[in-house]
């Protein structure tokens, strides 16, 4: 690309002043005792979810050069240009040692530069949008030289940080925090976690974020022909939160080809951690592979946006909140969360190793449906061999006992802040 539109690039995007922003995030202090260790540094996650905020935060405490390639004005730079760039970046601004590269994905070839950065003994921090790119070329040219993190919009506990509020202490709470903490939650549950949003509650900003990731992360990275079917599987998955689908179903209901286009379109989806899927639990991988699927969404407040109404089905949303809350907890095995289906249903087992570890099962509350949620976790809880389960409900809070087995009943937004 021309030498000069890049040094203007480069001046500008390191001219910029740091915004300070108070809102910490989860993973921040996971990420910062890594600086220190020789690994290349990757954060991905959904566009918008926060990603170049977190490495200002970092940026703040470490110099070093930045680079944002979802700059419009490098849209034709090449595999050639990062030497050019680097030379650029040590004459305008002296010799640093560490990097810090926005959405590097979008160059072709980039992990060939990155390793070679990494093996003049720099060190570097990346962000990107699709896990299976920067998978993909992780694997291939940079295997065990690297660390991992997912950054998703605010959890519950950011949420309550970016209000200026505190987080109670669950064994002194007091009414009034109780009552303040519910209020928050219930805003929570409408309007999702994406932070931009979040402070300006532009109508459109949602929208206009997931049509980015449609089109510039999957149809235009997949050189996709046909843009109207991943959309309306991308709403298939927005408006179907929290149900179990089935690939044919699909294929039928939106004209598509095969069930395998489908599966395709559904792992675009999770690469840009648009949507995500579980598989329910057996012992045999094979009928794994061919049971039926549940389905997850990355935002309420995003689901919305594009036709969803969550307050339409509380029950849904809380159980998509909480198999977000597992996926990060379970950030380097998201294999390990399953749901079970036999006789009865239960809304996720987790597995550690070879075993099935813990149950839960979650509902608006319990009342007439009490028979029906118990029947589904015990059943799980007898047949995994568990001694304990969690129900997590919107207000009930009790423990119970049954065939030597205990069942928590907890509401969901204190698991939401433990």
């Amino acid at each position: 690309m021309d030498k000069e539109l890049l040094k203007q690039v480069l001046i500008e995007q390191n001219s910029k002043s740091i915004k300070p922003d108070l809102i910490k995030r989860d993973i921040f202090h996971k990420i910062k005792s890594a600086f220190n260790n020789n690994f290349i540094i990757i954060i991905s996650g959904v566009r918008r979810c926060g990603k170049s905020t977190l490495l200002d935060q970092i940026r703040t405490d470490h110099d070093g050069y930045y680079v944002n390639f979802d700059d419009e004005r490098l849209i034709n730079f090449e595999i050639s240009d990062f030497q050019t760039m680097y030379e650029l970046l040590i004459e305008l601004f002296g010799e640093k040692n560490t990097f810090f590269f926005d959405e590097i994905q979008n160059i072709k070839g980039w992990e060939r530069f990155v390793r070679r950065l990494h093996d003049e003994g720099q060190k570097i921090f990346i962000t990107g949008s699709n896990a299976s790119m920067l998978s993909k070329e992780l694997g291939t040219h940079l295997t065990g030289r690297h660390l991992s993190y997912s950054l998703y919009p605010f959890s519950f506990i950011e949420f309550i940080r970016f209000k200026n509020q505190k987080i109670p202490d669950l064994n002194k709470i007091t009414s009034k925090e109780k009552s303040k903490i519910k209020k928050l939650f219930r805003e929570y549950l409408t309007k999702g976690g994406f932070p931009e949003y979040l402070k300006t509650n532009e109508e459109d900003y949602l929208k206009n974020t997931y049509e980015n990731i449609i089109y510039r992360d999957i149809i235009s990275r997949y050189n996709l022909p046909n843009e109207k079917t991943i959309k309306e599987t991308a709403l298939y998955a927005a408006s179907n939160i929290s149900k179990e689908i089935s690939f044919n179903k699909i294929k039928n209901l939106l004209n598509l080809t095969s069930a395998t286009t489908v599966k395709e379109y559904f792992e675009y989806l999770n690469n840009t951690y648009l949507a995500f899927l579980i598989p329910r639990y057996d012992a045999s991988l094979k009928k794994q592979i061919y049971y039926n699927k549940k389905m997850y969404f990355i935002d309420a407040g995003m689901a919305k946006s594009i036709g969803f109404r969550p307050s339409h089905d509380f029950g849904r949303m809380v159980e998509n909140l909480v198999f977000l809350k597992l996926k990060k907890e379970n950030q380097s095995i998201v294999e390990s969360i399953y749901f079970h289906k036999d006789k009865h249903e239960c809304d996720f087992v987790l597995r550690k190793g070879i075993k099935i570890v813990y149950a839960i099962q979650v509902t608006k509350k319990l009342g007439k449906n009490k028979e029906r949620e118990l029947s589904g976790l015990i059943e799980a809880m007898q047949k995994y061999k568990l001694k304990q389960g969690l129900i997590l409900t919107e207000d009930d809070e009790d423990i119970i006992k049954i065939n030597n087995k205990q069942i928590i009943i907890k509401p969901v937004w204190k698991y939401l802040i433990q």
